[in-house]
């Protein structure tokens, strides 16, 4: 079995669960060792460890860094930067939500919002990009959200982030579009924009949705997603997944400074 990220080391933020876990799964499949970083009780941390080992990393290593701290995050990125060769692929994938309207908004949720989204992620890059420039190959994939794409209301601080994100990620890309080259594989920095991805914190959703139909779940997904996506469907955590893994390979050396949608057909109405 082909193991194209073999020697290669991925830091992914927000990786004990969802899609940060899904992200980082494809890549110990493919022979990476995992950086693991995120919340969790001792025993989600290990089931997420021992679950990246069977998947195939040769590695993995938990950073308990608090990603709401800068100097936290300087901490882990020296020591990330130390550890298995340097940090080949930065993934953010950690985040936050929280919904009201912005005058109820309250400034401790809009600043919290902001400094883990958004901020964390260039406290992050910073570290990671010069590294991966003196080495001829780097990938930086932000996970952003359909949300850095479109609005919604009730949103702000999340949509401000995300939208954000997408801003850094384009200055990222263009700051390091020359580094490397074809055979060492260039470094680039794009975000994934996923919509609806279907996760267990959706799970609450759909099934209030289900009440309208009698307690049919598969008549309350359908009836919420197709509110945003005309495909009807969620993705799932591994498709996000995949498509993180492409971005990571030497095929992908020119695609940089994107922001890529997964979402159904959302954002191209």
């Amino acid at each position: 079995m082909s193991k194209p990220l073999s020697g290669r080391t991925a830091l992914v933020t927000g990786s004990t669960s969802g899609i940060g876990l899904a992200i980082a799964t494809a890549f110990a499949e493919a022979g990476a060792r995992i950086g693991l970083n995120g919340l969790g009780t001792p025993e989600q941390i290990k089931a997420a460890t021992n679950q990246l080992q069977k998947a195939g990393a040769p590695d993995v290593r938990y950073f308990d860094a608090n990603l709401m701290d800068p100097a936290a995050i300087d901490k882990m990125m020296a020591e990330a930067l130390k550890w298995g060769g340097g940090v080949d692929i930065l993934v953010n994938n950690a985040g936050m939500q929280f919904t009201a309207s912005v005058a109820d908004m309250p400034v401790e949720k809009w600043q919290a919002i902001i400094n883990l989204n958004l901020s964390a992620c260039f406290y992050t890059m910073r570290h990671a990009l010069p590294a991966m420039a003196a080495r001829g190959f780097g990938r930086v994939i932000n996970i952003a959200s359909v949300h850095g794409l479109v609005a919604s209301i009730e949103k702000a601080p999340y949509v401000a982030s995300k939208f954000g994100l997408v801003g850094l990620t384009k200055v990222a890309a263009l700051e390091y579009a020359a580094a490397g080259d074809r055979a060492s594989g260039g470094v680039t920095v794009n975000a994934i924009c996923p919509g609806w991805v279907e996760t267990p914190l959706i799970e609450p959703q759909i099934m209030a949705r289900a009440e309208k139909f009698g307690g049919d779940r598969a008549q309350g997904y359908k009836n919420l997603v197709l509110e945003k996506e005309p495909s009807g469907r969620m993705a799932d955590p591994s498709d996000i997944g995949a498509l993180a893994l492409f971005l990571c390979s030497k095929a992908a050396h020119n695609i940089t400074g994107t922001a890529v949608p997964v979402d159904g057909g959302w954002t191209a109405q």
